[in-house]
């Protein structure tokens, strides 16, 4: 074996790197493989094969409603076939404002079919923040709900959309209701029924073509668009399927997906690969407690992933375990931190295990997960998957890579990192940087350490970072100590100007339903288990917390609402 082929094996080149042994690959399950080749295919075939394969195996699960593969394509195909009457063609955009429904996977496959690029806008933006997202991708469609179609009316003048396609939540439930007019829209109904037979061109799709445009830094900036291709989330796809589904066949899986389809999590995790595996989604188009555990005893599903406020709702219902969750074969847990104290508590509620993975909008997303027989470290994100490196370097230059077991920025590079922001040439230059060797690594923002066998630990947000008195305060490590108190649902750190120390560590919880605690009481609760300097100063006791539609607590929302009581 040559060199270049020995370095292709373990995923790059040796070197001086404390990171170039990959420890991780020692830890991988014995079904793992260290390198594979990915498909250079367009997106649209995962679909295409999978409807070949298991045409009437149910695709979804809606509402009492259900759809097979079969139906699912030509629907698709009849969309794209209405698509290009209105003028779209290959790269242009296409906006997808929706929440969990078949129109969702409908209405993305038929963009993706004509190499179009599917632009995911979240259901619950303001006008102002459609028009953003609208005027920077230059989508010239949007399908959109039609309680949603007057946040996109509002401000069409400001964009260059030409068609707003309107679907009902009911069209496609059991009560199967007729969408409404509304005015200066398109009824995605008429649209379908316009088509005698699915007539669809011909396009040369490349693998290094954008497939989606995902707007990402809302929590801690102005959005921007990582420009994620067919190669990227295809790459994507085969990963987490070797990595977690390698001995289930196409039709055999149910995915519950509460994880929004609009969130590159849900979109990958939830929709591609649960397509690319033939599994039936059972799809929850809004978070409701009671709606989400009906689903689970109705469809015993064998996949559920999720975020951490989710876990923590259901480890609050009373009758959680009624409704049959220890029969899930696998939970997951992303998009945040998972507090240790969580992870033990639904393990002991399910009896299974809650594994912890890790990704980010530019890796479309996942870069890191748990493995399933191996060595398991809770509170780890767990091991980088196939052909992904990481490194980790000092947090000033970005420039040093730390010893292994410090802390420092990590670093991910791999076949599902973006190609970079839309039209933000500034922003890519920060985010993706050559080393010596001229390989492309992504800067995460994100503080982490790796330990001897590679397992990767998140500590904080770079921007979250305190600095109380020259010494760093990570919000998580707080935040996961308010999580052991007993009457704590939820918790968020945030720092606070300080005259004398910089900042200060300021905490807002919300208790669990019936229980009681002062702030006094969870102050001194902290200093059980804190140095001195990253006990809160002041613990605020809320009703809720801010999240975005993923359930992902805004920290930037709290600390603009403090710089706005002064």
């Amino acid at each position: 074996m040559s060199t270049a082929e020995a370095g292709r094996e373990t995923g790059g080149e040796a070197g001086g790197s404390p990171y170039a042994a990959r420890p991780w690959l020692e830890h991988y399950d014995y079904w793992v493989r260290a390198h594979m080749n990915y498909p250079r295919r367009p997106l649209h075939e995962i679909l295409r094969l999978t409807a070949v394969e298991v045409p009437d195996r149910p695709a979804t699960a809606f509402l009492g409603a259900h759809m097979t593969f079969a139906e699912i394509k030509e629907q698709s195909d009849r969309l794209a076939t209405a698509l290009v009457a209105l003028g779209v063609r290959q790269s242009d955009r296409v906006g997808i404002m929706l929440p969990n429904c078949p129109q969702y996977v409908v209405a993305a496959f038929a963009a993706l079919r004509l190499g179009a690029v599917v632009v995911n806008v979240n259901p619950l933006y303001t006008p102002r923040e459609v028009a953003v997202v609208a005027k920077d991708s230059g989508m010239r469609v949007l399908v959109t709900l039609d309680v949603l179609a007057p946040v996109t009316l509002a401000v069409l003048d400001q964009t260059g959309i030409e068609h707003v396609v309107v679907t009902s939540v009911m069209e496609y439930s059991a009560a199967a209701a007729v969408c409404p007019e509304v005015e200066g829209t398109r009824r995605l109904a008429d649209l379908l029924a316009g088509v005698a037979e699915p007539d669809l061109p011909s396009v040369e799709i490349d693998a290094d073509d954008v497939a989606v445009l995902q707007y990402t830094g809302g929590t801690t900036g102005v959005p921007k668009g990582a420009m994620l291709t067919h190669y990227n989330i295809f790459a994507n796809v085969v990963q987490t399927q070797c990595w977690a589904h390698a001995d289930a066949r196409r039709g055999e899986d149910t995915y519950l997906l509460v994880i929004p389809y609009f969130h590159i999590y849900g979109f990958t995790v939830g929709m591609m690969e649960g397509v690319w595996r033939g599994a039936q989604q059972v799809l929850i188009p809004k978070y409701d407690v009671e709606m989400l555990l009906n689903a689970i005893r109705r469809y015993e599903p064998t996949y559920f992933p999720a975020v951490p406020t989710i876990y923590i709702s259901l480890l609050n219902h009373p009758k959680a375990k009624e409704y049959g969750l220890g029969k899930i074969r696998q939970f997951n847990s992303g998009s945040a931190p998972l507090p240790l104290e969580v992870i033990e508590q639904f393990e002991r509620l399910t009896g299974g295990t809650l594994k912890e993975g890790y990704g980010l909008s530019e890796a479309s997303p996942v870069t890191h997960t748990t493995p399933a027989l191996s060595k398991r470290k809770p509170g780890s994100i767990g091991l980088p998957l196939p052909d992904t490196d990481i490194k980790i370097v000092d947090l000033e230059a970005g420039e040093t890579e730390v010893a292994v077991g410090q802390e420092g920025e990590l670093c991910i590079a791999g076949p599902q990192v973006m190609k970079g922001y839309w039209n933000r040439p500034d922003e890519t230059a920060i985010a993706l940087r050559e080393d010596a060797s001229g390989r492309t690594w992504l800067y995460t923002g994100d503080v982490a350490r790796m330990d001897e066998d590679g397992y990767t630990y998140i500590v904080q947000r770079k921007k979250d970072m305190i600095i109380v008195s020259g010494f760093n305060v990570y919000p998580s490590e707080v935040e996961g100590v308010l999580y052991e108190h007993p009457s704590v649902m939820e918790a968020a750190v945030i720092g606070v100007p300080h005259e004398y120390r910089g900042e200060a560590v300021r905490a807002f919880v919300v208790l669990k339903p019936g229980a009681s605690a002062t702030p006094d009481e969870l102050v001194e609760h902290c200093t059980r288990g804190l140095a001195e300097f990253k006990v809160p100063s002041e613990v605020v006791v809320r009703e809720s917390l801010p999240k975005t539609a993923v359930g992902k607590i805004l920290h930037r929302v709290l600390r603009e609402e403090e710089q706005a009581q002064g």
